[in-house]
């Protein structure tokens, strides 16, 4: 009795652990399979990011403004135009207001997204490059920043897909992205919500390097123009200090055939007409 009592206790022992290895088993393949889902999304998210990016060819024109806490507007008129190369991306925008000289700024992001920017502002006579002590600095006393005028982070070394969530009525995928030693730019992290239908980003929270300051951009009329998906509106608001600013397209063409000598910098100020 004693013998048929023990023999029965190891053989449940036995089932019980191999119950536990299937399981084990079927967790590790549930894992595996995860995995492999999300770095499949993970590469669609960037691959898709990446080429709107490199297939850019716009000009537009705009106004950026700058709104205070009780409702006091300042705004800049605003001509744009970028085109990605085969040494990677040129952005030149041009600002004009009522009372001031022209700020013309020029941003090139390299293949490898390495960035550097050119700037002359008002009272200067020649282009030359922001110190990257300024890539920070408001724009025209707006939130969004010099480096902000271009996506750079979409080519940061680290990128890693969070769990997706809703953001309104959108199905997102999240994207964080964190600098490499090699990417200047003075934010530790970037957070995307990207649209999973469109793959165009409709919120981004930046934390700014040091203070862990955060800075959140809300992306607004997102349509289809020429064949590529963009926002007419955007809006930068920061952790902290009240009020925010927009970015408002009012016109342009995302297929304006442009060429090198389209960013001039010297001569953009004079180039600066408005698109039809």
């Amino acid at each position: 009795m004693a013998m048929r009592t023990l023999a029965a206790n190891k053989a449940v022992t036995l089932r019980r652990h191999l119950a536990m290895y299937l399981l084990l088993a079927l967790l590790l393949v549930a894992r595996s399979s995860w995995a492999a889902a999300a770095s499949s999304d993970l590469q669609a998210v960037l691959t898709g990011s990446r080429q709107r990016i490199q297939n850019l060819d716009y000009r537009v024109t705009g106004r950026i403004t700058r709104v205070e806490a009780d409702g006091k507007r300042t705004s800049y008129k605003f001509v744009g135009k970028a085109h990605w190369f085969p040494d990677g991306l040129r952005v030149l925008s041009v600002f004009s207001g009522p009372g001031s000289g022209k700020t013309s700024i020029l941003l090139h992001m390299s293949v490898n997204g390495h960035l550097t920017i050119d700037a002359m502002l008002p009272g200067e006579k020649s282009a030359s490059a922001l110190p990257f002590e300024h890539w920070n600095d408001p724009l025209l006393g707006t939130d969004f920043s010099y480096e902000d005028m271009v996506e750079s982070w979409f080519f940061w070394k680290n990128q890693e897909l969070l769990a997706p969530e809703k953001y309104g009525a959108r199905d997102c995928f999240v994207l964080k992205s964190t600098p490499g030693p090699q990417d200047r730019t003075h934010y530790d992290s970037a957070k995307s919500w990207i649209d999973r239908s469109i793959l165009f980003p409709v919120h981004v929270v930046k934390t700014l390097h040091g203070t862990g300051q955060q800075k959140e951009f809300v992306y607004y009329s997102l349509r289809q123009v020429d064949g590529a998906w963009s926002a007419s509106q955007v809006e930068a608001k920061q952790e902290g200090k009240p009020g925010s600013s927009m970015l408002v397209i009012e016109g342009g063409t995302g297929k304006a055939k442009l060429g090198m000598k389209d960013f001039d910098l010297g001569s953009a100020g004079a180039q600066s007409t408005p698109a039809k």
